[in-house]
C-alpha cells in the first residue's frame, strides 16, 4: 500500500491550498520554456558568485554548485508562528541543558538522562566544567531540522548546535527569486529575511559583556566545504574573515594581525570544530586553530560562538531526551514533536531495530551530512546486512527511527514539474532574546523517491516563503 505524503501545495482532493493560490495562478500562466530559461540563468549567476560547496572524496572535482529550485516552498503565517515558538522553546531548553551539565548537573542527578550518556560522550568537554558564560548561552546560532509527516504535523529530525551551516543559501535563494521573479513578490506579501546578517551581528556583539566588542568569523580556510558561507557572512556583517594564523594570544587576550598593528578580538564566530580550535588544549597537530585560545576563553576575555562543548547536546543519542529537557527546565509541554527513536545501546530496543531494519532509518549518533546512515526501504539486502553487522559490533554508536513520509513540494526537474521530498532548517539566534527570521533553508531531495535532502547526497535548495494566510 503506497504511503501518504503531505503535499505542501495541494490538499488530498487536489485543490490548491489557499496560501499557494497566487503562486499557482502565476505558474499556470508561465510557459515552461520561460521557467527553464530562468533556471539556467540562476545556475549561471550562482556560478559567477561562487556559491558552491566542497564535496570531499569526489573524484570529479570537489567544487559543486548546490542545485537551486525556482519553485518556492510556502508556509502560511499562522503555521509559521507555531514553528517559530517551538524552535525558540527547544533551543532555550538546550541552552539550559548545556549550562546545567557543565555546572550543577541537576538533570543527571534526577536520573532523567543517564549520566554516562552525557559525561562519557565525545562531545562533552571537561574544559567547560564550572565555566560561566555571559547570559548562560552556549548555542548562539542553532539550526533545527524539521520535517512534516503524512498528516502535515511538524517533527524535529535533529538539532544542530556546533557550527550549523546553510544560512547563506537561504539568503542567496531569496535574492535570486526576487531578481528573477519580481512580479511574484508584488502579488503577495512574503515576510523578509534580508535582516538576518544584522540580527547575527547583534547576537554576536551582545554575547560579550563589553560595550562595543570586535567580532570576527574564524574559518578553517578556503578548502572547507562551507567556505563560501564563512566569507559571505563576514562580508554581510562587515567583520573580518580570519584563519587561525591571523590570530595570536598575548597577555591573556586574543589579537588579530592587521596592517595597522595588532587589534584585540572579543568575539569569535568560529566555524571549525572543537578539536581544531587550540592545539595546546585539544588536537596538538591542528594547524587551523589558535594556540592558547582556550586559556583566554576560560579567563573570560573572549567569547566563542558557539561555545566549546555544545556538541554533546546535538548528539543523536541525546536527541531522544529533548522533550524531557523542555519539561524539566521550562515546565512546559513540547510544542514540536520528536521523531520516535530507538536507542540501539539499549538491548531491547536493539532487538527491535535488528528485527525491522528494512523499514527503518539508522543513523550514527555522531554522524552528519547524510553520511553513515541506512534508509531501510531504499537499501539493498547487502547494505542491510552490512548495517546489521555494524549494529551488533557497536550498538551504542547508532539510533534508529521510522521512515517518515516526508512532505513533498512541486519542484522543477528535468521532466517538468513533479513532487519531491523536502525538509526545513530554521536558524535560531540566542542572545538577550531568542529570534528567528521567518522561514529558513528548505532542502529538497531531487532524485525521485529519495528521502535524503543533504547537498552532499545530491539534494538542492528552495526559497522558503512565509506568507499571509
Amino acid at each position: 500500500m503506497p504511503r501518504a505524503f503531505f503535499d505542501e501545495m495541494y490538499d488530498a482532493k487536489g485543490d490548491c491550498r489557499p496560501h499557494y493560490q497566487a503562486f499557482a495562478r502565476w505558474l499556470a500562466d508561465t510557459p515552461v520554456e520561460l521557467l527553464d530559461q530562468r533556471r539556467r540563468e540562476a545556475d549561471l549567476l550562482f556560478h559567477r558568485a561562487g556559491i558552491t560547496f566542497t564535496l570531499y572524496g569526489d573524484e570529479q572535482g570537489t567544487e559543486r554548485l548546490i542545485p537551486f529550485d525556482i519553485i518556492p516552498r510556502s508556509i502560511k503565517a499562522s503555521e509559521w508562528q507555531k514553528v517559530e515558538q517551538g524552535c525558540i522553546q527547544r533551543v532555550q531548553a538546550l541552552n539550559m541543558f548545556l549550562a546545567d551539565i557543565y555546572h550543577q548537573q541537576h538533570i543527571l542527578k534526577e536520573g532523567i538522562i543517564p549520566a554516562e550518556q552525557v559525561l562519557a560522550n565525545e562531545g562533552y568537554q571537561i574544559a567547560m566544567q564550572g565555566l560561566n558564560l555571559h547570559r548562560g548561552i552556549y548555542a548562539h546560532i542553532a539550526g533545527v531540522d524539521l520535517v512534516r509527516d503524512g498528516d502535515g504535523s511538524y517533527y524535529v529530525l535533529e538539532d544542530n548546535l556546533r557550527t550549523p551551516s546553510g544560512v547563506s543559501y537561504m539568503l542567496e535563494d531569496r535574492k535570486m527569486m526576487m531578481r528573477l521573479f519580481p512580479e511574484l513578490f508584488a502579488a503577495q506579501r512574503v515576510a523578509p529575511i534580508d535582516h538576518y546578517p544584522n540580527l547575527l551581528l547583534d547576537t554576536l556583539k551582545r554575547s560579550s559583556p563589553l560595550d562595543n566588542p570586535t567580532a570576527v568569523v574564524l574559518t578553517p580556510g578556503r578548502f572547507n566545504s562551507a567556505y563560501f558561507e564563512h566569507a559571505f557572512l563576514a562580508r554581510e556583517m562587515g567583520v573580518e574573515l580570519v584563519e587561525g594564523a591571523d590570530l595570536f594570544v598575548r597577555d591573556d587576550h586574543v589579537y588579530m594581525r592587521t596592517t595597522a598593528g595588532p587589534k584585540q578580538v572579543d568575539v569569535i564566530y568560529r566555524r571549525l570544530d572543537d578539536a581544531y580550535l587550540d592545539p595546546l588544549s585539544f588536537n596538538p597537530e591542528s594547524m587551523l586553530g589558535v594556540p592558547g585560545l582556550i586559556a583566554v576563553y576560560r579567563a573570560g576575555n573572549v567569547v566563542l560562538a558557539n561555545a566549546v562543548g555544545t556538541g554533546v547536546a546535538d548528539d543523536k543519542s541525546i536527541y531522544p531526551y529533548v522533550d524531557e529537557m523542555i519539561r524539566f527546565y521550562l515546565t512546559e509541554e513540547p510544542i514540536l514533536k520528536n521523531v520516535p527513536t530507538w536507542q540501539c545501546r539499549k538491548p531491547q530496543e536493539l532487538s527491535h531495530v535488528l528485527a525491522n531494519l528494512p523499514d527503518l532509518v539508522v543513523k550514527e549518533t555522531q554522524g552528519s551530512g547524510g553520511y553513515g546512515m541506512l534508509v531501510g526501504p531504499a537499501a539493498t539486502a547487502a547494505e542491510i546486512e552490512d548495517f546489521r553487522a555494524r549494529l551488533k559490533a557497536r550498538p551504542e554508536a547508532y539510533i534508529a527511527q521510522p521512515t517518515l513520509s516526508l512532505s513533498t513540494c512541486p519542484t522543477f526537474v528535468e521532466n517538468g514539474i513533479a513532487p519531491r521530498h523536502i525538509d526545513l532548517r530554521p536558524f535560531v539566534l540566542s542572545g538577550k532574546e531568542t529570534r528567528l527570521v521567518p522561514g529558513g533553508l528548505t532542502r529538497v531531495a531531487l532524485r525521485e523517491g529519495s528521502l535524503v535532502v543533504n547537498s552532499s547526497q545530491g539534494g538542492g535548495t528552495k526559497d522558503t516563503w512565509v506568507v499571509e494566510d
